[in-house]
């Protein structure tokens, strides 16, 4: 049988699915029986996590290695997905990036990489896989956006801004898909123990806020995800400092926010 006469195998695709809540993501699903369809720029380590999870769970794993920096990313995994005759079901765009300082102390190149993984490869990805879904009738788009978006974070400003980018887009699309069967999720963790804060160089003992495994985001993936939700909280400590915004000036919001993420370092 030729290629091109194959019925599709769908699968879940997961940006940053070499560590943190993107491998706990990939294993959840798995453990589902979802095939996937991993990418990551670690080749060695998504393919020991494939192995891992064909051998536990019986699924078959896709691993697309490459850096999401990079503009023509997206585009080069929808080329892969043809190539291999897979049907994105479900789209996670989790991988991100981060710096704690100053804004005035960000290289350029760190200024660009930032925007290009939370915002544009995000983006593009979702145009990419969006319309498949709508003509299949079913699909779900979930973006790992952050607390963080939800105001600006001093130490943190670009980050912050990108994530509240994630959830104001994920928000509009929520409402604009109803009555497709496409379903799109924000899910907006705290900080999450995952090795991303020592990436970005957050000092997480000055942290004033909880820091919680990626079990509790996973939990919080599959909420939204099973009953279509458009934006969850890990914990009800999340969803409780949100809430609390609505009766607080903005100005004091923000100042409460720079005391409990203390990621500038004279904090």
């Amino acid at each position: 049988m030729m290629q091109g006469s194959r019925e599709p195998l769908a699968v879940v695709l997961i940006t940053g699915a070499s560590m943190g809540i993107g491998r706990a993501l990939a294993c959840a699903f798995a453990g589902m029986g979802h095939h996937l369809l991993l990418v990551a720029r670690s080749d060695e380590t998504l393919a020991e996590l494939a192995e891992t999870l064909h051998r536990k769970h019986g699924v078959t794993v896709f691993c697309c290695p490459g850096d999401l920096v990079a503009h023509e990313s997206a585009q080069r995994i929808s080329d892969y997905c043809l190539e291999h005759v897979l049907a994105v079901e479900v789209l996670v765009n989790c991988a991100g990036l981060s710096r704690a300082s100053d804004f005035k102390d960000l290289a350029f190149g760190e200024l660009e990489g930032i925007m290009a993984v939370n915002m544009s490869a995000a983006v593009r990805l979702t145009r990419l896989f969006l319309p498949g879904m709508v003509e299949k009738k079913k699909g779900t788009i979930i973006n790992i956006a952050s607390l963080a978006g939800t105001q600006g974070v001093p130490g943190l400003a670009l980050y912050s801004a990108t994530k509240s980018f994630l959830i104001t887009l994920s928000e509009a699309l929520h409402v604009e898909l109803q009555g497709t069967g496409v379903k799109v999720v924000a899910v907006c963790p705290g900080f999450v123990d995952t090795g991303f804060l020592e990436k970005a160089m957050h000092n997480r003992r000055k942290i004033r806020l909880p820091v919680y495994g990626s079990d509790l985001v996973v939990q919080a993936v599959l909420r939204g995800y099973r009953k279509n939700r458009m934006r969850v909280y890990p914990t009800f400590l999340d969803y409780l400092l949100v809430f609390l915004q609505r009766f607080t000036p903005r100005i004091l919001v923000v100042k409460i926010t720079d005391f409990l993420a203390a990621a500038r370092e004279r904090q």
